[in-house]
């Protein structure tokens, strides 16, 4: 099947349908209520995305003029390589670009930034109930075997 939709960096003028995928992908995860993301942060977010100083990015992925998907992610140093990895921190498609192969060619764009970048690795969690994205990531990555802990602070 031909490939619909294009894979692009987030611009400015994408902010009126940026939003609610963001939003989409927050009500997902269930973010909502006390575990809302706050506006201030939704706000810095968007605009690290377009500070050359900031190592967080944005892809979208663009369908007749429409935005159907969304991934951020960012490069950050590690004990166990020179280079900096890629942590894909958040990836959503619309309901109706599911199945499309949207998810995969943002993942596939994230793979080929991190090269030009010289990233050795590239790296994602998932809910262990998110069986979907999972049959996408089991194609697309390796499972690492590891347990993610965290303490709210």
């Amino acid at each position: 099947m031909p490939q619909d939709f294009v894979i692009r960096p987030v611009a400015r003028a994408d902010h009126a349908q940026w939003l609610p995928l963001w939003e989409g992908y927050n009500l997902f995860y269930e973010r909502v209520g006390p575990a809302a993301i706050p506006p201030a942060v939704t706000q810095a977010n968007w605009d690290r995305f377009f500070d050359a100083d900031e190592p967080m990015h944005a892809l979208v992925a663009e369908r007749a003029g429409r935005l159907i998907g969304l991934t951020h992610y960012l490069y950050h140093r590690t004990t166990t390589a020179i280079a900096p990895f890629c942590y894909l921190q958040d990836l959503f498609t619309t309901e109706e670009a599911r199945g499309s192969g949207a998810g995969r060619a943002l993942i596939e764009a994230v793979y080929a930034d991190a090269r030009r970048a010289g990233s050795p690795r590239v790296y994602w969690q998932t809910h262990e109930t998110n069986a979907t994205a999972m049959r996408l990531y089991d194609q697309v990555g390796d499972r690492s075997g590891f347990v993610v802990y965290r303490k709210p602070l």
